[in-house]
């Protein structure tokens, strides 16, 4: 009762810090009534989650978002600054931004609370799962680079062509709010609509879909999982490797702590050795649970 009662209690407060921070990053509330876009000074840095920065409650910008228009000024200018705020939150918390700091995977989890069949875990998603990492590739890096190369002008192309987040807080609000902007919506944003409705759609049947399948940012933090200080580890000398936890994951991991895994704490219920922990290294709770063993 009492890990089921302290699982409850991370949850809550994990939820706690996903809807602070989604309040955070669209701090600009009055955007949402007149439709104007803040261009303030902090617009000048970035959040770690996804965050469209057209969204009209957006303070700062969105890491790749801004990544892509950094991309498409080489070779001119190193995008010094962006990647070295990634670098920053992937060695600081990796994955944790995903499963903490990012507003559009809150929509996501809440959208999966829907009463509806779901779909479980295969090794067909977990195939899907490396979709990411060739969104990141083709359309994070390799298309604004090709065409700052090619035709001298900055083409984001993820934003452009993929991001639902983009769309969702970006292009439906403004199109919505202003006459002008609906006179501009073409076939690129009819585009937009379909694949945001369809990737939402999804994510009611399938937790997380998009972070598991298409995500970039979430592959960009998954190269930090394996050295990133904060983060959810196993007590190797409490674990018996009975797999619960693997299976109790809604993501696509192999292992607590893998490039798959989003650190929201699922696993930890589902460990009878209490081996899963969430921080630094708790040698304190291995040595208590050694003294009540011997007595």
């Amino acid at each position: 009762m009492d890990k089921n009662r302290k699982s409850g209690k991370f949850h809550f407060r994990r939820r706690c810090i996903q809807a602070v921070s989604a309040l955070l990053y669209n701090a600009n509330l009055p955007g949402f009534a007149d439709g104007s876009v803040y261009k303030g000074r902090s617009k000048g840095i970035c959040v770690p989650g996804l965050n469209c920065y057209s969204c009209p409650g957006a303070v700062a910008s969105c890491p790749l978002g801004a990544l892509q228009n950094a991309l498409s000024n080489l070779p001119n200018k190193l995008p010094l600054y962006i990647i070295g705020f990634l670098l920053l939150m992937g060695v600081g918390l990796g994955r944790v931004v995903c499963g903490f700091l990012c507003p559009f995977g809150l929509l996501q989890e809440l959208l999966h609370k829907i009463p509806t069949p779901k779909v479980g875990k295969s090794i067909w998603t977990r195939r899907l799962s490396w979709l990411k990492y060739v969104v990141l590739a083709v359309f994070v890096v390799i298309l604004p680079i090709g065409y700052a190369f090619a035709q001298g002008m900055p083409v984001p192309a993820f934003c452009k062509y993929i991001c639902p987040a983009g769309t969702l807080e970006g292009g439906f609000f403004l199109v919505g709010l202003r006459e002008e902007y609906r006179a501009l919506a073409g076939v690129l944003f009819h585009w937009k609509t379909a694949v945001c409705v369809t990737i939402l759609a999804g994510c009611i049947f399938i937790y997380r879909g998009f972070c598991r399948f298409l995500c970039p940012l979430g592959a960009i933090y998954s190269f930090f999982s394996r050295i990133a200080l904060l983060a959810v580890r196993v007590d190797k000398k409490l674990c018996n490797g009975c797999g619960l936890c693997v299976k109790a994951c809604p993501m696509d991991i192999r292992q607590v702590g893998d490039h798959e895994c989003i650190h929201c704490g699922h696993c930890a219920a589902s460990c009878p050795k209490n081996a899963i922990y969430f921080g630094k290294e708790r040698k304190s709770d291995y040595e208590n649970k050694e003294k009540n063993i011997s007595k």
